[in-house]
């Protein structure tokens, strides 16, 4: 903060605030979060009747301000920017500040309001060793889940049949977690489809989901076949495993974000299947941690250099409209000399998706 020349910091309820302060708070209309001054103790405000309830979850900072139905709880904020230590002439605001609390903030406040994104991201985008090892034990647990549904997939299943599956697998080992599941021409559906069909012999499995470890996400892609494959199918996910082992060779500190996109999509278009969006029809991947999508992104042409401690997704994909698609998905975190993939049990085959 002293280096950008900002005075505080504003942050609202939501991913931010539990990851700072360790405070998880619903968000309404009502407004309620925290200044963080630069150097200086924070300072909470809150609605009135809250309080109690407020002080029962603050762990950090004694400066619980609040605010009755009646009042401003902007013009409390620009009091609190004026009595700081030093008072607060320019202020960060936490990219998730809604639109009208940000209104809000205008018009009673004079201090200059500047995007908070890169103070955050530079906190959040970098994980340490405790925070690894919560979101190594994630994606395991994720791919074990799976592994146990996959073993009991049979012809005629439906997909919501498959999504319990995995959700009573990850609820086995101790958290909360499930996955998107897509049968046959859905799985060309990145994100899914309205439509639903039971399991049929030689069609293609597409699962995505996740869990949460201490606050810390998994994200996972499997694909895998119901019978045997055909030729066609054994063709695309060779390509698609190719580029997702190329992309984990390339990783190293120093490396723009966009050249790991660039590496797989040019993977798939020289294999004739491109070119640019025309197949693999999303980025490579995104950063992960606390939230499933979080800063920074693996997309074309971004010039972020990468480094030590930045996790991200690394799921390249494939997908035929009418047909099938596949993608694989791990998650990393780029190492000082390389990257190491988070959760082991990578995927070998259709038939062996988690290399054992």
């Amino acid at each position: 903060m002293r280096e950008s020349e900002v005075d505080a910091l504003w942050i609202e309820g939501g991913t931010n605030m539990k990851y700072f302060f360790d405070v998880s708070w619903w968000m309404s209309e009502r407004v309620f979060g925290v200044v963080l001054p630069a150097g200086a103790e924070p300072v909470w405000i809150c609605p009135g009747f809250e309080g109690p309830r407020a002080e029962e979850l603050i762990r950090f900072g004694k400066d619980l301000r609040i605010w009755e139905e009646h009042e401003s709880p902007y013009r409390l904020l620009a009091e609190i920017f004026k009595s700081l230590p030093v008072p607060a002439k320019r202020v960060a605001l936490d990219p998730n500040v809604r639109s009208f609390v940000i209104q809000g903030i205008m018009r009673e406040c004079k201090a200059e309001l500047l995007d908070g994104s890169s103070l955050i991201n530079s906190c959040r985008g970098f994980k340490t060793e405790k925070e690894l090892s919560y979101m190594d034990l994630a994606n395991r647990i994720t791919k074990k889940a799976y592994k146990w549904a996959f073993s009991q997939i049979e012809p005629g299943m439906k997909p919501s049949r498959l999504r319990s599956l995995i959700s009573d697998g990850h609820t086995q080992l101790g958290v909360s977690g499930g996955g998107m599941t897509l049968f046959g021409t859905q799985s060309a559906f990145p994100h899914g489809s309205r439509k639903e069909a039971g399991l049929m012999d030689g069609d293609i499995i597409l699962v995505d989901g996740g869990c949460s470890v201490e606050g810390f996400r998994s994200d996972v892609t499997r694909t895998i076949i119901c019978g045997t494959p055909d030729d066609k199918q054994k063709k695309v996910f060779d390509i698609v495993i190719k580029a997702h082992s190329a992309v984990h060779e390339a990783v190293r500190p120093g490396l723009p974000a966009g050249e790991l996109d660039r590496i797989a999509r040019n993977v798939i278009g020289d294999a004739g299947y491109g070119p640019q969006y025309s197949y693999f029809v999303h980025r490579l991947g995104h950063g992960i941690g606390m939230d499933g999508h979080e800063w920074p992104y693996l997309v074309k042409d971004n010039p972020l250099l990468l480094e030590p401690g930045m996790t991200f997704s690394n799921e390249p994909g494939i997908y035929i409209y009418g047909e099938f698609g596949i993608r694989i998905e791990d998650c990393f975190v780029v190492t000082d000399d390389g990257g190491k993939f988070l959760g082991g049990m990578l995927c070998n085959s259709l038939e062996n998706p988690f290399g054992e």
